[in-house]
Formats: structure tokens, C-alpha cells, sequence
């Protein structure tokens, strides 16, 4: 496939989860109006995770064919967000300890269908991390502080409410909390919850720093997921593949540091594994597989270099995908979580913040 056959399929991707966007002008942008049918596949067309890396997809387009219209619609849906999910399902008022000035105090819901349940809404460290991720792209790209700033207020409210004080004075996360934030819906820790925290609490503080103001802003924070995440056992590569690849993209935010060449030399030998031709999982029928995770690794490998054989692998990865997306094995409710994670596999562009 060549890059511009690549920038085809990405946009035709991005367009079935936001619209005809393509034939939009420089001018109509501002006023864009995403589809919430089938939108990002949430709760009233939003879901934060399809549109963190749907935000980032636009600013990527934006840095490929320097039109601005991407970056204006990077930004109005940044604000389509924070007006859905910021708000109660209702859309009546903005989640608890937000006001129109900080609209983040509150949080980010996830954008589930249902309000309660097992899988019901809430909010999700992982997912809100990679929100701030992608607002601190956008400031960055934009070269506007606010998007940045407002990716601190973020982190600095969910903060205390995701970590918790054991009796015997140690740390601990949770895995999920309820929208208003007032209390745990899933005690576990998620695997690279404490690890995501650090990566990207230090990289808005980076970036806060280099637009001159607001040194160490959230050095407590990053001291305490450093303190998390650096408890004997508590790093290892997984076994699924969009845990792999959000771990390795993670990694290469500061490659530098031992703990991310060591992570990441680990996942990559099991990536290898799980991508091998011989690989019991790569022989599975399309129903059996979940595009989006397969995706999440293909994300993971293009931010580092690797063997001509692994890449040779994740195109075939892509491949098999192509014929398969679209078809009834792949779930309603998921295309545009895959689809959207698609066009980052074929072109990571901005998600490679080194």
C-alpha cells in the first residue's frame, strides 16, 4: 500500500465514524456538527477512547496535507467532548465540581450506552489519560497553551479520586470510579494504569514547562504513580494485544528512562511471538478476533524501530483486517472504535510524540 493509498483508507475510515469531513472547506469547519449516528459509537455519538485517537487522527491529517481545516476540526471535536461527556448523561449540567471555566473539574465520562450495570458509565483512568494525551497533542500542534492547561486541570481532578490510601499507608488504584466521582465501581488496578499516569502526567508537565509556565505543576502526582508503578512486579508485558501496544506506546514517550527499554524490549519479543506466522492467534477466523486490540499493537510497533520481519508481520495484520472490517463479524457497537483505531494502525503520525 503506498502513503497515499494510506491516507485514502485513513480518511475513508475517520469519515464513516465523523462524517463527510473531506468536503468540508477551511471556513465551514468552525461550525462542523459531528454525526452522533454512529458518531464514535457512545452514548449519544460520543465515547471517549474512539475520539481521543480520533482527535489525534485529524491533527496526523492535518500535519500530512497542511490543510487547517483538520486542526479546526480537531479542536470542535475536542469541544463536542467536553459538552457530552463533561456534562450528565442529561446533557442538564456539567458533572459535579466543573464550572464553565473548568470544565474538566468533573472528569470525562466514558460514553457507555447504559447508565448502570456492569458495563454501565462511569470514568476509566485509561481512558482519561489518553484524553489528556490527545489534548496536549492539540496544544502542540495548535501552539496553544490552554489545550495543555486544560489536560492538567483534568489530571489534577481525577487524580486523588483513582488513588486510594490503604490502612497501611501505602498507595493503590482503582480501576473504575462513578461519573460524579464519589465513589468505586471496580477495585482492581489496571495493569498499566500507574505506568499511563506517569507517562503522560510528566509529559503535559514537560510541555507546560517548555511553553514557560507552570514548572512541576504535577510533580506529586508523577511522584506518586512513580511509587505505584515501580512496586516489585508491577511491570510486566501482557498477553493481549492492545495491552502490549498501549504499553509500548507508552514506552516510547521517554524511551530514555531503564524502565521503558526494559518494558519495551520484553513486549516487542512477545509481540513477535503473537504476530508469528505460527502464531495460534493469528490463525483464528475474523469472529473469534477484536480488530480494535489487533490495531492497539500495530500502534505500539510503528513507534519504534523493528525488525523488517515484525513490520512485515503488522502489514499483514492490516491485510487480513482489510477484508474483514466491514463484514457481520465485526459488532456494531465496535466499528467505530475500530475503525477510528485503524487509521492510527495505518498511519500512527502524532501518537509518535518522540
Amino acid at each position: 500500500m503506498t502513503e497515499i493509498d494510506k491516507i485514502g483508507r485513513f480518511i475513508e475510515a475517520m469519515k464513516t465514524v465523523y462524517g463527510p469531513f473531506d468536503q468540508v472547506s477551511n471556513d465551514e469547519a468552525p461550525g462542523w456538527s459531528f454525526p452522533d449516528d454512529p458518531g464514535a459509537g457512545g452514548h449519544r455519538g460520543r465515547y471517549l477512547w474512539t475520539d481521543a485517537f480520533g482527535v489525534v487522527n485529524f491533527i496526523t491529517l492535518f500535519k500530512e496535507t497542511a490543510k487547517p481545516k483538520y486542526l479546526t476540526l480537531a479542536k470542535r471535536l475536542v469541544t463536542t467532548v467536553h459538552d457530552v461527556l463533561g456534562r450528565t448523561r442529561d446533557g442538564q449540567k456539567r458533572l459535579d465540581g466543573a464550572t464553565d471555566e473548568e470544565p474538566l473539574r468533573g472528569g470525562l465520562r466514558i460514553g457507555k450506552l447504559d447508565a448502570k450495570g456492569h458495563d454501565g458509565d462511569g470514568q476509566y483512568h485509561h481512558y482519561l489519560t489518553l484524553w489528556m494525551f490527545a489534548l496536549n497533542r492539540l496544544s502542540i500542534a495548535a501552539g496553544e497553551t490552554e489545550y495543555n492547561d486544560l489536560a492538567i486541570q483534568l489530571a489534577r481532578s481525577i487524580h486523588p479520586r483513582f488513588l486510594m490510601h490503604c490502612l497501611s499507608g501505602d498507595l493503590r488504584m482503582v480501576w473504575k470510579i462513578s461519573t460524579d466521582m464519589k465513589s468505586v465501581l471496580v477495585q482492581s488496578e489496571g495493569h498499566l494504569d500507574a505506568a499511563t499516569g506517569y507517562v503522560v502526567y510528566k509529559l503535559l508537565q514537560s510541555t507546560a514547562a517548555k511553553q514557560g509556565h507552570r514548572n512541576g505543576v504535577l510533580s506529586q502526582e508523577v511522584s506518586d504513580y512513580w511509587n505505584l508503578m515501580t512496586r516489585k512486579g508491577s511491570l510486566s508485558p501482557g498477553n493481549d494485544f492492545l495491552d502490549l501496544g498501549m504499553g509500548l506506546w507508552m514506552c516510547h514517550i521517554w524511551a530514555d528512562e531503564p524502565w521503558a527499554a526494559k518494558l519495551s524490549g520484553k513486549a516487542l519479543v512477545r509481540v513477535e511471538e503473537l504476530l508469528g506466522e505460527d502464531s495460534p492467534v493469528m490463525q483464528r477466523s475474523a469472529s473469534h478476533r477484536l480488530a480494535f486490540r489487533e490495531f492497539g499493537t500495530c500502534v505500539g510497533v510503528a513507534c519504534w524501530d523493528v525488525s523488517d520481519y515484525l513490520e512485515t508481520r503488522v502489514a499483514a495484520l492490516v491485510r487480513f483486517w482489510d477484508g474483514h472490517l466491514d463484514s457481520r463479524h465485526t459488532e456494531d457497537e465496535l466499528k467505530p472504535i475500530s475503525r477510528v483505531m485503524y487509521a492510527t494502525a495505518l498511519n500512527a503520525g502524532v501518537a509518535r510524540p518522540r
